[in-house]
């Protein structure tokens, strides 16, 4: 390709709302053009990338056995209803009605069409298991489309749909699935973590997400510098805090006792007041849980030093959501703000506590009563109450693998695996014969990998502050062929020789053959863009010699003769 019949409008101003490198440099770069909020069109360099993502992602999918099929951008609303998520899914689906009335929405994943595709075509064990995928658009209503193709409304997504006869075959393709997504990552050049995730309005019993790490990612990983463990912030466990007692003393209440503790509402002026750490207190998070077509007040209660997780705790009562709620709404439902424990709540009032705190003794909380605590209290009386891992995992804390301290990085979500196992299978009535010629549901697993997003996670992770540095798999070009005036006819004829000698070779090559543009913007547009390499053809010229610039560190210059250009690119590459 000659830059002189190349599309490519770079521009050095950036969008006033790219805060992301990704999003500045593929504005500025000529590789995406914004026509809405979140929708972005891929213009030349940008659809080159986009393929040969797409194509590393296609091979290895293949390779591990997989189906390429098409499934529709549209999808009948009558699906969704069938599996439920036509309101689980909120106002993020994207509904609309034909001009017939049927209402239809624009898909942001497809489990349900895949279940049809499967439906009633496999009605025996003998044809499992299966696997098919597409690499197709995907929609979502985001609320605050934002980092260009970070968080877009349409995005384009690779998602795959395994069908089994049994949990174990599932956790098998589960694995398989997994060992395909690293070779993936890494033909893509890229440093990544596999951490354990929630499953979200997937669903399912268990899912891995595939975390790009990069400073600018919008998810907090916990992971172990000792061992691989590694969670997204959603799902991290740690192992259970030693908190040692502290009524070990002479003047500590035998039994569980009410204490006055006047306008004391908060941990840290009760544990002040009782001189004992906030770790040896109960805290009351209340929050309005919000269901389908309800929502109430409901209470988490936690260890004073430790925060709550709200996705753990949505999960743990089957919220939609939670959200604040008022003082006066407490008070409405019987309870005392400031004063909340877990004994003697009000009837009917819905809490969890975390698992960690499950039969422990000795600890303060709220009496339920103005102005009252409670100390030295046993939960191991309390009958009936609900246990949940519900506390955000703290830098420091100990890793549950190997005792290691854990710590917080920051990654972008590049892929998605789940274990569906019959949660959609069974909704939609899909059904095969088993072994003994018994109906049963499909066990199912979904596979996901944001094709658009790793196009900007790749500069995420691998940039400067002059533009892009796309790795060897994912560059538009190779080689950049600079001639530095083209209007001079022996620079010109040089840069196409080195052009046709490095495309001869197998080496993908652009020449900058513009004659209207000077070096030095010929440079700039070089270091934007990101090719991995520059064949500089100036002033040396005359000595049959060049110059071959490396991206990642332009400021190292080569000199080769014209003969070697080839060779040498040959063996950097």
């Amino acid at each position: 390709m000659k830059f002189s019949r190349l599309f490519m409008p770079t521009t050095k101003e950036a969008p006033k709302d790219a805060s992301l490198a990704s999003h500045q440099y593929l504005i500025r770069g000529g590789f995406i053009n914004q026509t809405g909020a979140g929708i972005y069109d891929f213009l030349p360099l940008g659809k080159i990338v986009l393929e040969k993502i797409k194509a590393i992602v296609k091979e290895e999918m293949d390779n591990a056995g997989c189906n390429e099929v098409q499934m529709g951008f549209v999808t009948p609303l009558s699906f969704w209803d069938e599996s439920g998520r036509s309101t689980q899914m909120g106002s993020e689906l994207l509904k609309f009605k034909d001009r017939k009335g049927t209402e239809y929405v624009l898909s942001p994943t497809n489990e349900e069409a895949a279940v049809n595709i499967v439906k009633n075509r496999i009605t025996s064990y003998k044809d499992l298991p299966l696997n098919i995928y597409h690499i197709n658009l995907k929609f979502r209503d985001e609320a605050r489309p934002r980092f260009g193709l970070m968080r877009g409304r349409e995005f384009l997504m690779k998602d795959a749909y395994s069908f089994h006869s049994s949990q174990e075959d599932l956790v098998r393709e589960f694995n398989l699935m997994e060992e395909t997504y690293k070779k993936i990552y890494n033909r893509l050049g890229l440093e990544f973590r596999i951490v354990d995730a929630d499953s979200g309005a997937i669903g399912g019993s268990g899912s891995k997400e595939f975390m790009v790490l990069a400073d600018s990612g919008e998810d907090t990983i916990v992971v172990c510098p000792d061992c691989e463990y590694g969670a997204n912030i959603e799902a991290a466990t740690r192992a259970k805090k030693d908190v040692p007692t502290w009524y070990e003393n002479s003047d500590a209440p035998e039994s569980m006792s009410k204490v006055l503790t006047q306008n004391l509402k908060t941990i840290e002026d009760l544990a002040n007041f009782l001189n004992i750490p906030k770790a040896q207190n109960i805290k009351a998070v209340m929050k309005r849980a919000v269901y389908e077509k309800s929502s109430e007040a409901v209470i988490f209660f936690v260890r004073g030093d430790d925060e709550l997780e709200e996705t753990k705790a949505c999960n743990s009562i089957g919220a939609l959501e939670l959200a604040d709620i008022s003082e006066d709404e407490l008070k409405d439902a019987g309870l005392t703000p400031g004063y909340c424990g877990p004994f003697n709540l009000p009837e009917g009032i819905k809490f969890v506590i975390d698992s960690e705190l499950e039969n422990e003794k000795g600890l303060a909380c709220g009496a339920n009563e103005e102005d009252y605590h409670l100390v030295n209290t046993d939960l191991s009386l309390l009958k009936d109450a609900k246990y949940a891992d519900l506390i955000a995992v703290q830098e420091g804390d100990i890793c549950s693998c190997c005792g290691g301290k854990l710590e917080y990085t920051k990654g972008i979500e590049a892929g998605h695996i789940f274990q569906l196992g019959n949660k959609y299978s069974e909704e939609m009535d899909a059904k095969f014969l088993d072994q003994n010629g018994k109906a049963q549901s499909f066990i199912m697993g979904c596979y996901g990998i944001g094709i658009s997003r790793l196009v900007a996670a790749v500069i995420e992770q691998n940039h400067d502050d002059k533009g892009c540095i796309w790795t060897k798999t994912t560059t538009p070009f190779m080689v950049d062929v600079i001639v530095s005036s083209a209007k001079k006819e022996d620079e010109l004829n040089a840069g196409l020789k080195i052009y046709e000698d490095l495309k001869n070779a197998g080496i993908s090559t652009i020449i900058d053959d513009r004659k209207k543009e000077r070096f030095g913007f010929k440079m700039g547009d070089f270091e934007l863009i990101g090719f991995p390499y520059a064949v500089v053809v100036g002033k040396k010229l005359q000595d049959g010699l060049v110059e071959i610039v490396d991206r990642k560190n332009t400021a190292e210059k080569i000199e080769v003769s014209i003969d070697d250009v080839v060779s040498t690119l040959q063996k950097l590459i």
